[in-house]
């Protein structure tokens, strides 16, 4: 079972700004849920609280440290560990051969190191962020895939859909 993590990074590896992101990129939002769709999806608590409510198509697992927190539509659990053992019964039973890492920054960072693959949206571009993507370690990952963009605004982002798997030891 494969684990994955995807996240749209800026070049100072902002993620997030405000329990927001710091751009809007609807092709973006669009290659999250097809990447998504069907798999279980780890996240913590500010992550969803971000979202609002439980993606639709997608076992959304909450990681918390509140023992009373709850909401409608999620499974909950208390560790990073708790929730990959989780997402993997889910994926099982689904036929998914991933799971799903999809933020934010702490639970970014514990998983880092427990991770197969990267879908990264890179935003060539630097934003103000209180949330950032942890620091990857370039020569244990190899791009798979790859597929430029420019935005179609008035901003005219370049960004770079990228696959990375972890090169073997």
């Amino acid at each position: 079972m494969k684990i994955a993590m995807i996240a749209a990074v800026a070049e100072n590896h902002a993620i997030g700004i405000n329990n927001k992101m710091p751009w809007y990129l609807p092709g973006d939002l669009r290659y999250f849920k097809a990447v998504t769709m069907g798999k279980p999806i780890i996240m913590g608590r500010k992550t969803f609280d971000s979202l609002r409510k439980p993606l639709p198509g997608r076992t959304n697992i909450v990681i918390t440290r509140d023992k009373n927190w709850h909401h409608e539509g999620v499974k909950v659990v208390h560790s990073l560990e708790d929730a990959i053992s989780l997402a993997e019964d889910v994926a099982m039973i689904n036929g998914n051969e991933e799971i799903m890492v999809i933020g934010g920054e702490q639970i970014y960072r514990q998983a880092l190191d427990k991770a197969d693959r990267l879908y990264l949206t890179k935003v060539f571009r630097s934003f103000d962020g209180d949330a950032f993507f942890p620091e990857i370690n370039e020569s244990d990952w190899g791009i798979t895939a790859r597929e430029d963009q420019v935005s179609e605004d008035e901003q005219a982002l370049e960004f770079s859909y990228q696959v990375l798997d972890r090169k073997s030891a």
